[in-house]
């Protein structure tokens, strides 16, 4: 009897521990503060319960049971199971692990967007005012949210929120602004033809997080491209640029005389008359404090810039660059060649093989200049594809050994010069032009080195009075230093450099053999846009400014079948496939029949 009496007690005690713990539960839930007393009723009752399973199981001897082994191996296979979902689940709420299967990455941010928004300076906020959530644009919203905290999006209905919506200023559905603190910007208005774009966005985003501008100085008065909309302008080129936050001004050197001190980069695109002497000066004294120059030259003109090219070792070819090869790819005649070879420069590291393409453009020769480095942007194909065709009369283009030049050909070279005040003070910066040789002996010899620098004549000296009104005052700054006139011959052993004057300073240079890539229509075709784009951003030296994206288009895998193709096809697979499995299969019945 007293057997059975302590039987009855542990299992009384047993069901003791699941009250305890139910109390425990309800003065959590019921309170909604899990403090002291909550969690001793639950850790008591987990106890009892525990010890009340283990006490039954050792006086039935459940554990040795087959059954109750085979249960235990299910039951811990099972947590295991549960265990591992959870696990995978928590890694990927914390971490977001996508892939892009396409071949074009349509789904992925370009390079330059994710850097930008990984360093976001502060908060930014895209808003969509629009009562339609495309998936299209809510996935690139996610994309740029994936990369950083500070960035979030909304949608918002203009008619549920008018308040906000006057607050922006928003005039019709589907305007797209972006905010940062107390900045507010348009990026733009989607719609269904036209979906939110990464490229305006990253722009805008730029544009609104960088407070510092470069200013662009764009030549004119020599037949230079035109800035605004018309018939060869380049009013794209320009609007890229200001998308990337530049500021651009047309830049006549006749009534100013010399480059503004402001200007981070000056572009000389297509001129068809020559600059003047003086013109050509400015540019040169331009480029020796620090300058950054852009020249586009197309073939058949001649801008009078020799001495200022032969300075840096380049010298524009005066025949036209053939390539038969973009022909019969995309239908490009065979005097606009088909660039998808590229120099490894931070101006097209990222093209890859992506095409481009230079209708009617110069080759260039680059010959090696003390202190100056070359690197070729572009170059066409090699021969037989491609050749420098001296006939431009000819309606037939065919290679002459005696006066063409076989490719591959330069058509952009991208050049820096590193140089010190001290250098640049002394007459020995300017080297003497020389004849440069006809094109039909450029073909047939290598190109010789240019002179050494050593005439003083070569650079404007100023007078003694000049001389004699300066006094010494403290070292000026390496750009300050080489906008002041240069010190005669007679005075240099006078004057003893001082620490700040031997501050290296770079002055960077791009010649392109063409124009017309960069004007309406052509500009936003392949990588052309990309090639002027990277190029001023890379002359700007703003190391903080990305390089331009490219927009991101799928590939035509479609299959483009002729009638009788397409009635084969209907034929095999509606017909004679269908009756082939159908023949296989009573084959098999009859032999196991």
């Amino acid at each position: 009897m007293k057997i059975v009496a302590k039987k009855k007690l542990w299992k009384y005690l047993f069901w003791l521990g699941p009250f305890l713990i139910t109390v425990g539960l309800t003065v959590g839930l019921v309170s909604e503060q899990w403090g002291l007393i909550p969690l001793a009723f639950i850790i008591t009752g987990i106890v009892i319960s525990g010890l009340g399973i283990i006490w039954q199981s050792y006086q039935s001897n459940w554990w040795n049971r087959r059954s109750t082994q085979a249960g235990t191996n299910a039951l811990v296979a099972t947590l295991a199971v549960l265990a591992i979902l959870g696990f995978i689940n928590f890694l990927g709420t914390r971490y977001h692990l996508r892939t892009d299967l396409t071949e074009a990455q349509l789904f992925t941010l370009a390079p330059q967007s994710r850097e930008l928004v990984r360093v976001l300076p502060q908060p930014v906020k895209v808003w969509v005012f629009d009562i339609n959530q495309n998936p299209q644009d809510r996935e690139l919203l996610e994309n740029y949210q994936r990369q950083s905290s500070k960035f979030k999006y909304e949608y918002i209905d203009p008619q549920a929120r008018p308040g906000l919506a006057e607050k922006f200023g928003v005039k019709d559905y589907g305007e797209v602004y972006l905010e940062s603190g107390d900045k507010r910007q348009l990026v733009q208005t989607v719609n269904e033809n036209e979906r939110l774009s990464e490229i305006r966005l990253t722009s805008r985003l730029q544009q609104l997080t960088n407070s510092t501008t470069a200013k662009v100085y764009l030549l004119q008065g020599h037949g230079e491209r035109q800035l605004s909309a018309g018939k060869g302008a380049i009013s794209q080129a320009v609007q890229g640029l200001g998308d990337k936050n530049f500021t651009t001004s047309p830049l006549n050197l006749g009534e100013t005389s010399k480059v503004p001190q402001d200007a981070a980069v000056v572009i000389v695109a297509g001129p068809k008359r020559g600059l003047f002497e003086g013109e050509v000066k400015a540019l040169q004294e331009y480029l020796n404090r620090g300058g950054n120059l852009l020249l586009m030259i197309d073939p058949n003109t001649d801008p009078k810039l020799n001495s200022l090219l032969q300075e840096w070792g380049v010298r524009l070819d005066n025949r036209l660059a053939v390539d038969i090869s973009g022909e019969s790819v995309v239908g490009l005649g065979p005097a606009a060649p088909l660039v998808t070879e590229y120099g490894q420069h931070p101006i097209t590291k990222d093209f890859g093989n992506g095409n481009s393409f230079y209708p009617i453009a110069r080759p260039l020769e680059i010959t090696s200049v003390p202190s100056v480095q070359a690197t070729p942007l572009l170059r066409t194909k090699p021969y037989p594809n491609s050749w420098a065709e001296s006939d431009l009369q000819s309606e037939k283009l065919e290679f002459n050994a005696d006066k063409d030049l076989k490719g591959p050909l330069t058509l952009g070279v991208a050049l820096t010069r590193k140089q010190t005040p001290k250098s640049i003070s002394t007459p020995q910066a300017a080297p003497t032009p020389s004849p440069l040789p006809s094109p039909t002996t450029q073909s047939k010899t290598s190109p010789t080195p240019f002179p050494s620098p050593n005439t003083p004549q070569a650079l404007p000296l100023p007078s003694p009075t000049t001389q004699s009104k300066t006094s010494p005052t403290p070292s000026p700054s390496p750009k300050t230093l080489q906008a002041l006139p240069l010190p005669s011959p007679t005075s240099q052993g006078k004057a003893s450099p001082t620490p700040s004057s031997q501050t290296a300073t770079e002055s960077r240079l791009v010649v392109l053999g063409n124009s017309d890539f960069a004007t309406d229509g052509l500009f936003q075709q392949q990588l052309n846009g990309d090639v002027f784009l990277n190029s001023v951003t890379w002359l700007s030296q703003q190391d903080q400014q990305p390089l331009s994206i490219r927009p991101k288009e799928p590939k035509n895998r479609r299959i483009t079948l002729t009638t009788t193709q397409a009635n084969l096809l209907i034929l095999s697979s509606l017909l004679l496939l269908p009756l082939i499995g159908f023949a296989i299969a009573i084959i098999i019945w009859w032999k196991r029949r």
